[in-house]
This record gives structure tokens, sequence and C-alpha cells, in this order.
């Protein structure tokens, strides 16, 4: 036969050929060739003599596999944890004390670099690589993992039943067509030449250069954007101040952007729905806040309703990803210089979706330490309401 046409045959044979079914087809065009047919088939499919004589002697002695199998039990090279007995353990040693996670799940990782541990294992006498480390570690059940904000502290029982207490609230609010509102603190902001995270368009090779180090510089201070977030109309104000983030500071806010973007828009309110957090400057257990909140009420006639989020979830405010995360990602790779600048950068954010931001610099002064008495508390009019009357409830102007 010719070697060319074995060649062919193989050739348009081989990509769907398993290592046992090649073998047995070079095994039986050698025997049909007959004298010098290991030989040819050899050269001409690049297959050793000794594999297609091993083939030919399977073939001869009928020996099958089971359904499925490639090789027999046992077959193929063996893994390196097998051939060194103590690896697996030294690599469990190392990791181990690093080891993040519940010790039974199934699932743990390390934070230890793949060359630390070939170096440390070398050390001890194993001839590994980085990669054949990665291997061993990917079949022992690690993966590398970043951190993952899950832990919100214990649940609240009647949690669920407030998130639907809230949603039909701002549902009844909207129906009537009174303002809803979301309110927050934004994160606290260095000023001056600092890092901020993220990147930013620049030319190449020119990047922003800000300062080392983050120490406050005395005389510039911190921001405090405290925000208004309309859920109807999907606008935002932003009060940036400079003192403290007291209950004071954040009625302030919604004083300000009452008059300045809430009158004209809701000529007829006659209510007010605030959604808050259920801690910080307006808690639910903040005297200062209803307080302030009872002379906002008498300032403009309007019956306030407050409802808080139950502990441990501020991140379903809507504030938190409709206006705060879209005013990070404005700002993002730019130091935040000067006041001006971050509410110039504030008012800047807008989105595809129409949200729109008014900013302004609160210069006021905003002192720690005030303290509402139970006499001044029992002069308000507030209402609580039937469900969670701590979380829940209306104060009405005098």
């Amino acid at each position: 036969m010719n070697i060319h046409r074995v060649r062919a045959k193989f050739k348009a044979l081989s990509a769907s050929l398993t290592e046992r079914s090649r073998r047995h087809w070079c095994a039986t065009e050698a025997t049909d060739i007959g004298w010098g047919g290991i030989t040819l088939v050899s050269r001409a499919t690049g297959v050793s003599a000794l594999t297609i004589s091993r083939g030919i002697k399977e073939l001869e002695s009928g020996e099958a596999l089971e359904p499925g199998r490639v090789r027999r039990p046992g077959g193929g090279r063996k893994k390196v944890v097998e051939k060194d007995s103590t690896l697996l353990r030294d690599v469990e040693s190392l990791v181990e004390p690093t080891a993040s996670g519940h010790p039974e799940c199934p699932l743990r990782w390390t934070s230890k670099s793949l060359r630390k541990l070939e170096a440390e294992l070398q050390a001890m006498g194993h001839d590994i690589s980085y990669r054949t480390v990665a291997d061993v570690l990917h079949d022992a059940g690690y993966t590398l993992q970043s951190n993952r904000k899950a832990q919100e502290g214990r649940g609240h029982p009647d949690r669920d039943a407030q998130f639907r207490h809230i949603n039909q609230c701002v549902l009844d609010f909207q129906r009537n067509r009174q303002p809803v509102i979301s309110v927050d603190t934004k994160k606290k902001e260095l000023v001056g030449n600092f890092r901020n995270p993220g990147r930013d368009w620049r030319p190449k090779g020119t990047p922003e250069r800000v300062k080392v180090h983050d120490f406050i510089i005395p005389e510039n201070g911190k921001a405090i954007p405290y925000g208004v977030y309309d859920l109807t109309r999907n606008a935002g104000w932003v009060s940036v101040g400079i003192d403290h983030d007291t209950a004071s500071f954040a009625v302030r806010t919604i004083r300000r952007w009452w008059r300045v973007m809430g009158k004209a828009k809701y000529p007829r309110a006659n209510s007010l729905l605030i959604t808050a957090d259920g801690g910080g400057s307006n808690g639910p257990r903040v005297r200062l806040w209803k307080w302030e909140l009872q002379r906002l009420a008498d300032a403009t006639g309007l019956a306030i309703t407050v409802c808080h989020f139950p502990p441990g979830t501020s991140k379903w405010n809507k504030i938190e990803h409709r206006l705060f995360s879209y005013i990070s990602a404005n700002w993002r790779g730019r130091p935040l210089t000067s006041l001006v600048t971050i509410v110039n950068l504030i008012a800047a954010t807008t989105t595809q979706t129409g949200l729109r931001v008014r900013a302004e610099i609160d210069k006021g002064r905003y002192p720690e330490g005030r303290t509402i008495s139970d006499d001044e508390m029992a002069e308000l009019r507030l209402l609580p309401h039937r469900f969670h009357g701590d979380w829940n409830y209306t104060i009405r102007s005098h």
C-alpha cells in the first residue's frame, strides 16, 4: 500500500479518533499491509511502532473496555499529588493558616500568591512549579476571591413587612400627587489635592498629580454632602456642609430643597413623605431630628410622614443607587480641590434616564451635642403609625 494513501486516510480520520481507536486503526492498517506494515504506518501517521504493536496485541487478545472509557482504569499520566504523597498535606499546611470561610465549606480560598507557595513548597523538598500549585489548589477546592459586602447583622423579624409598608406609603403619596423624597448623608470627602478613586481620560503619560498621603488640610476641612432625592421626578438636591453632620443640618437641607425645588413642583402639596435610614443624623431615635421636622412642618404647613428602613438595610435607600452612585461616577479620578469644585461636579451629574441635580454650599454651623428635653418632645404633634410606630410616624404642624 502506498504511504501517501495511508497518510491521507489517517489525516481524514484522526480528528474524530480517540487515543485508543487511533491505535487500533493503525494496527488494523499495519496488519492488512503485512510484512513491513508497522514501519510504513508509523512513518505515514507519526504514531510510534511500539504503540502500533501494542494495538495489534490488544486486537488479537480481544481486550474490551467499559463503555465510555478510553483507557484502562489507572491509565494515563498520574496526577502530581499521586506521585508526591506529601504534597497535598504540605499545601494544606501552608494555606490553612490564612484560609477564610467556614472550615466545612467545599469552596475554600487563599490569599497567598502562587509564586510564594511555589517557593515554600520547593524549600520543603517538592519539585513543583507555580502552575502546578494552581492545579493542586483548584483540585482541592480553593479559588482566589475578593471581599463581598454581605453581612448586614441580624435581620429584624419585621424587615420584609417594613419594606412593604414603605412601598405602600410611597405608592399612596404618589397616587395623590404628594412629594416623596429619599434622604441620606453621602460619604464625607477631604477637600484638597487628594487621590480620588477611579480613572479619567487624559493625554497619555500625564496623570493628575496628587498628594501622597491623605492627611486633612485644616484650612480646607471636609465636605459633608447631604442629599435629597425626589423619587417621582428623578431630581436631586445636595447641600455640601462644612461643619457637622447633625439632624439640624439634615432638616436644613430638606427645607432648602422644599423652598428651591419642591414647592414649585408640588404647589398643591399638603403632605410630604420622607424615607430615611435607620441611623445617623436622621435616625428614628434622634430626638433632634424629630424636633427639627416639627419646626419644618410648622414653617411649611406640611404634614411630614417619615418611614425608616430597618437596621442594616441602608443600601436599599433609593438615594444610594439613584443619586449618590452617579455623583461618585461623575467625579471619579478627579481631585476634589475645593468646595466649589465639589458643588460643580455634583451639579453636573446627569443620566440617560433624565436625572438632574442642584447643589449648594452650606456654610452654616451645626454644633454637636444639642439635646432635646422631655418637655420639648411632649410639644411635638407626632402621631406614630399602627405598624412599628418607632419606624413610621407623621408630624403635623401646630
